[in-house]
């Protein structure tokens, strides 16, 4: 609170009021304070302004600062859970289409297949690592294959500084070729060929199930991150609000005290306007 020193005169003197000075003094006093409190009343905040505050105004700035950079990195993360999502259901839907492959070449290490039904499987198969290939170029994100192996060492924004990174990868390339499971690997004109692509097939399926956990993993990390970064920011912005938020409560009590005192002052300077009046009727 701004403190006021008042003067004191001599109520004989009536060139200068010095009572009269005092009250005007502390009536303009106590309606800056009074316009400032109104004023936080009026926006909810206690410093509206760096003067109010200077430190608290600069610790707050560093914590608006710091809550944005949060929100971007927890957008930044919200995205990648999407992105990996997306991956992941690719994944599976490869998976699929390999068992169903897998029940097609297990049906042709049997005896009892006849040429008509093996060519058959042959073109169902085919279809299939169609589809497998159509997934794998067709899944991206952004611009960016996520499947073709080429999604590698990719920075992750996880907190309000540009070194807060997490680094995420999709290393494994699901063509054809590199799972072993083109359709000339996949011979079932025979049964000893049946066999040999359904070990290629076994193998094939390993590698996709150990890609869907590498990712399903770094998903679960992420949203550990997520969860991180969303508390982060909800600290920040409560430690922001005890610096630059008005105790709404106490600022009406402090209003309505000053409204008091500024009608007690208002009377003051009243009173000390009219001590002069009284000592010229003295002499009348």
């Amino acid at each position: 609170m701004e403190v006021v020193t008042m003067a004191i005169g001599d109520i004989t003197r009536i060139n200068t009021n010095i009572g009269a000075f005092n009250a005007l003094n502390s009536l303009r006093s106590i309606g800056q304070q009074l316009s400032a409190s109104q004023l936080r009343l009026q926006t909810g905040k206690r410093i509206n302004q760096a003067s109010d505050d200077p430190a608290g105004f600069s610790i707050a700035s560093k914590l608006t600062s710091r809550s944005r950079g949060l929100a971007v990195a927890l957008d930044s993360v919200g995205t990648s859970i999407n992105m990996f999502s997306i991956a992941e259901g690719s994944m599976q839907a490869i998976h699929d289409d390999l068992l169903d492959i897998r029940d097609l070449v297990l049906k042709a290490t049997s005896d009892n297949m006849g040429t008509t039904e093996r060519q058959t499987l042959d073109k169902r198969i085919a279809d299939l690592t169609d589809e497998v290939t159509r997934l794998r170029n067709s899944t991206s994100f952004n611009g960016l294959n996520l499947l073709d192996g080429t999604f590698t060492n990719k920075n992750v924004l996880t907190g309000s500084e540009t070194t807060d990174v997490s680094t995420v990868s999709i290393s494994q390339d699901f063509s054809l070729a590199s799972l072993g499971v083109t359709t000339a690997s996949l011979a079932v004109d025979t049964v000893a060929n049946a066999s040999i692509s359904l070990s290629r097939i076994d193998t094939a399926l390993t590698s996709v199930r150990t890609s869907i956990q590498t990712v399903g993993s770094m998903s679960g990390r992420l949203q550990t991150m997520q969860a991180n970064i969303s508390s982060a920011i909800t600290n920040t912005e409560a430690a922001k609000s005890r610096i630059m938020d008005a105790d709404v409560a106490a600022e009406q009590v402090n209003s309505v005290r000053l409204q008091i005192l500024q009608q007690l002052a208002t009377a003051q300077l009243a009173q000390a306007n009219s001590s002069p009046m009284q000592i010229m009727a003295l002499f009348r």
